[in-house]
């Protein structure tokens, strides 16, 4: 089966109960990301936890790609596109996994998994100013009430007393960073769509992952821990990298197949669910209500942004001759 990143749901069926509990599946996996990344940071540090993990991720889907196909093809596809593939590797996993790591430090799992869930707001904005793609009045309502939610979510998180170690300004540092993971991931999609459509999409993650392991693979011998590493942290790094990445990757692009990238892309809403609960129920952290606002309107504005939603409940449907 051939995955293409310019694939349309116009050959997609219908999401099925199986596609649903396979996006189910695929949320908790990424939900889960932050989970890990939380528990293993303090050990290994940001980029040696990123570089394992963008490794391991790598070899796993090298292998399935060797499977899926004759090793010399998939050679000439990887050489022929090395450079927007590095490129790629960089800004959709290299830096924003560090982002997320380095803000892990400081802010929850489950908060991040919130301020993971604003990327479709960035990738329409971006698109917006990069690609000239129009804006309706429903997108940009969505962007200003996403952006909203973000705010909301922050100034929960800095006027909380007792939520974190951090100062003020840490905790905003930390968000900050965590926000420009997601811009990243905003610019990758745009370049990818730029230039990387018609390469499959299998071979986009193989190649983009091995890049991220070759740009980070230096940082980590750099900055190796020099104290021991803890059983917990190592099972967090090896999870990371063959469920939250492997797996999940394959499985993304999966649903991508069957479904269509618009109802693939509908797991951002998902994550911070599990986000949400697997920080709360494996390492006991809060949740205010201040910030379940916050995820509530981020997620609002990102239907909106997307086209998810179409139109307000209480605004009547457009006449055909307007």
């Amino acid at each position: 089966m051939r995955w293409r990143l310019d694939s349309t749901a116009r050959g997609a069926t219908p999401m099925n109960a199986k596609n649903l509990l396979q996006l189910l599946i695929l949320a908790a996996l990424w939900g889960a990301s932050f989970l890990f990344i939380r528990v293993g940071v303090t050990d290994f540090g940001v980029a040696p936890l990123m570089a394992l993990r963008v490794g391991i991720g790598a070899a796993f889907l090298i292998i399935v790609l060797v499977a899926r196909r004759p090793l010399q093809q998939s050679v000439t596809i990887l050489r022929t596109r090395a450079f927007p593939l590095l490129v790629v590797g960089i800004l959709n996993s290299a830096a924003p996994f560090c982002l997320f790591a380095y803000a892990e430090l400081t802010l929850s799992a489950g908060v991040t998994s919130v301020i993971n869930a604003s990327t479709p707001l960035w990738g329409a904005l971006v698109a917006f100013v990069w690609l000239r793609d129009r804006l309706s009045g429903m997108r940009t309502l969505g962007l200003v009430v996403g952006f909203l939610g973000v705010l909301m979510l922050v100034w929960d998180q800095i006027a909380a007393p007792g939520s974190s170690a951090a100062t003020p300004l840490g905790t905003a540092l930390a968000a900050g960073a965590a926000l420009g993971a997601t811009l990243l991931y905003g610019i990758a999609a745009n370049y990818t769509k730029r230039h990387l459509t018609g390469v499959d999409a299998l071979t986009v993650a193989a190649g983009t992952m091995t890049g991220a392991t070759i740009v980070l693979l230096p940082l980590a011998v750099i900055y190796w821990p020099a104290t021991p590493i803890s059983l917990h942290a190592w099972g967090a790094v090896i999870a990371l990298g063959v469920a939250c990445t492997g797996v999940a990757y394959m499985l993304f692009f999966h649903l991508i197949a069957v479904a269509g990238p618009a109802r693939a892309i509908t797991v951002t809403f998902v994550i911070p669910i599990f986000g949400i609960l697997w920080g709360a129920l494996f390492l006991g952290e809060s949740v205010s209500p201040g910030m379940l606002e916050g995820c509530g309107v981020i997620l609002v504005g990102t239907a909106l942004a997307t086209g998810v939603i179409k139109r307000l409940p209480w605004v009547g449907p457009r006449r055909a001759d307007t």
